[in-house]
């Protein structure tokens, strides 16, 4: 009995807005693959029939990952190729595909990456931001006090911040862009490589303002923050008075202890230990 030869999970970039960023080799891959996995068919097929490719196709999103794996599994095991696709830009990145390409590592299939199309690398390399150390973060919470103890997780970090964004929660993700990061510079990219690309500059605040004034706001947004400067160790004294203030003001002390760590960076016990 002669066992098959394993197939070849194929990871394929495609375009995020022009269809003409699909590469070459993302090309003869689709063509030459037994089967394509993609998020959304319909849209899938769009794209294929822009380049006259013709493939069964099967959906693979966030409610079928599980399930759909084993099936997909069974055929790269059986010999069969399958290349996976997301709706726009690179598989995993924010997007579904964890799964199936853990499994596959584990069950020794292989894994080949065809790179291509990515809005986080987009953005950065026309942003105008730092880019030698920078942190994606993906979608930042929907609700806005834990929106808000993220951004504060991260506000410290000496590195360029880039999330992604729906267009009809942008504003209020600037805002609290604005209230935990204060005037740091934000560059919002909105519609990238399609008609009606734009580089929003300035701070979280104004640009918040510039977008809140349009009639409508549109587009998928990839927003970045200027990374963190380096600060002086903050001064113990300042750290008393700031915590001082605060339970002056009302704050019972471990909420105001916890405040002044989460402002400065440091452990909630180094804090308490110099109060008191």
């Amino acid at each position: 009995m002669v066992v098959p030869m394993v197939g070849t999970l194929y990871i394929v970039a495609t375009p995020i807005g022009n269809l003409e960023d699909l590469s070459f080799r993302a090309v003869r891959v689709l063509r030459e693959a037994d089967r394509i996995a993609c998020e959304d068919t319909r849209h899938t097929r769009g794209l294929l029939d822009h380049y006259g490719i013709e493939k069964p196709l099967v959906s693979y999103h966030e409610h079928n990952e599980k399930e759909r794996t084993e099936e997909l599994l069974r055929e790269l095991e059986e010999g069969r190729s399958v290349a996976l696709v997301s709706d726009a830009g690179t598989p995993l990145i924010a997007d579904p595909g964890y799964r199936i390409v853990h499994a596959a590592h584990e069950r020794g299939i292989p894994v080949s990456p065809i790179p291509g199309s990515s809005a986080i690398m987009a953005a950065l390399s026309a942003g105008g931001l730092a880019t030698d150390a920078f942190l994606f973060a993906g979608f930042l919470p929907a609700k806005a006090g834990a929106r808000k103890r993220a951004l504060e997780t991260w506000q410290s970090i000496e590195a360029t911040l880039v999330f992604y964004e729906a267009p009809h929660r942008v504003v209020d993700t600037l805002r609290s862009i604005a209230e935990v990061m204060d005037d740091r510079r934000v560059v919002a990219a909105r519609e990238l490589t399609k008609i009606h690309e734009e580089f929003l500059d300035g701070t979280a605040a104004s640009v918040a303002d510039t977008l809140e004034a349009r009639p409508t706001i549109k587009g998928e947004f990839t927003i970045m923050v200027a990374r963190a400067e380096s600060a002086p160790p903050p001064d113990p004294a300042g750290i008393e008075a700031e915590v001082a203030a605060l339970v002056a003001g009302g704050t019972p002390r471990m909420d105001a202890v916890k405040t002044v760590a989460r402002r400065h960076g440091l452990s909630k016990r180094e804090v308490y230990r110099r109060v008191v």
